[in-house]
């Protein structure tokens, strides 16, 4: 009997129908390589192919997907759990205490074939399947996984548009609550309660707010922080549903920006735009990164990653992991395709003083890429 909690959202859940298309395809591209099979551990591409969910651990529980066969290796005491949880059909392979997962694995399989690795699988579970089947028959699963995340299917896209809408309504409400002698931590605890309220998985994934300087630092600050008038304000946050992610930064001012503060936010929003302006469908990513650098250094930033200006790639891709391929990187050649979802954030880092991000994040359609959220349009906190 499978578990499942309330859903009360307009947009469905991925159904199983979808899960066992995708591992259709996931068997013609192990086929087409000459692959016996996948084995999947706790990682997101489990829950991505079978739906089932399990945190890792030392005791190794996942799935071998193999040509006519899904099994999942589970921990003998932790059967009747996994036999509650949703997940795709499958038999269920128990392991005791004193056993080795891995030598089930080389048992499963066979005495020839070679074995794809889910590319997240922990080093001492590598060694393992290399001691049991021998390393010359273990192979990286990376690039056939990542080949079908990369492209998100109306189900997937429709999940993270509303999630991403739900995180854009707590911004807006966060927006209009700044006020002098705030603390950021009120604000990360009002963002995550907010998230909790409107029905997200668990409540904020994560809540960047930072004050002053600490906007500098793309990932915040350590210690509690308090809003002066003045200051710039950055917050960064998001959720899941269905354990896709939304994630969206705005930045902004208590009060009327100065005038340098303001003509560097809108030189971030130029360089936003310009992202969008070289998404097309078979455009390489490192391009993009590319038109974010270039209008940051026709105003004077950079170049390269130096500061002030952008001191990391200008993207990423994002669906049941926060940060997942493609990378808007330089370098990177990976064509884009229809259903590709990746952010627009080529932060300018003003060291010591202060820094401006605004995030959204964009889908691939055949005619080119849709915003999931509008990008901002005022520095200011009070609209």
């Amino acid at each position: 009997m499978s578990v499942r909690s309330t859903w009360n959202h307009p947009v469905p859940r991925i159904a199983d129908a979808e899960r066992m298309e995708r591992v259709e395809r996931l068997r013609a591209g192990l086929d087409a390589q000459g692959l016996a099979g996948l084995l999947l551990g706790s990682t997101a591409s489990l829950r991505y192919f079978t739906g089932l969910v399990w945190h890792g651990s030392e005791r190794f529980c996942g799935a071998l997907v193999t040509r006519d066969r899904l099994l999942y290796l589970v921990p003998g005491f932790e059967c009747s759990r996994v036999e509650t949880l949703p997940r795709l059909p499958g038999d269920i392979v128990p392991w005791q205490e004193e056993e080795d997962p891995a030598q089930h694995v080389a048992d499963l399989l066979g005495a020839t074939g070679l074995l794809a690795l889910d590319d997240q699988l922990p080093l001492f579970q590598f060694h393992r399947l290399a001691r049991a089947l021998g390393a010359e028959r273990l192979r990286d699963g990376g690039p056939v996984v990542s080949a079908l995340r990369m492209r998100k299917s109306p189900a997937e896209i429709a999940l993270i548009r509303h999630a991403m809408g739900i995180t854009l309504g707590i911004h807006e409400d966060v927006r209009a609550m700044m006020r002098p002698g705030v603390r950021a931590s009120d604000v990360v605890a009002t963002i995550d309660a907010e998230h909790r309220r409107l029905g997200a998985d668990d409540g904020s994934t994560f809540a960047i707010v930072s004050f002053g300087a600490a906007t500098a630092l793309p990932h915040g600050a350590d210690g509690e922080q308090t809003l002066a008038d003045g200051d710039v304000i950055l917050v960064d946050t998001g959720c899941r549903l269905d354990g896709y992610h939304s994630d969206l930064t705005r930045t902004y001012v208590l009060g009327t920006p100065s005038p340098e503060v303001e003509r560097i936010w809108w030189i971030e929003r130029e360089a936003q735009d310009a992202v969008f302006a070289a998404a097309r469908i078979g455009a390489s990513c490192g391009t993009l990164d590319e038109a974010a650098r270039a209008v940051l250094a026709r105003h004077g930033f950079g170049p390269d990653y130096r500061l002030p200006g952008l001191p990391h790639r200008a993207g990423h891709g994002l669906g049941l992991e926060i940060h997942e391929a493609p990378y808007l990187v330089r370098g990177a050649d990976t064509p884009l395709e229809t259903g590709m979802c990746f952010s627009v954030e080529p932060m300018i880092v003003m060291p010591d003083r202060f820094g401006i991000r605004l995030e959204d994040h964009v889908h691939m359609t055949d005619t080119g890429p849709e915003w999931f959220t509008r990008p901002d349009d005022s520095p200011a906190a009070r609209r």
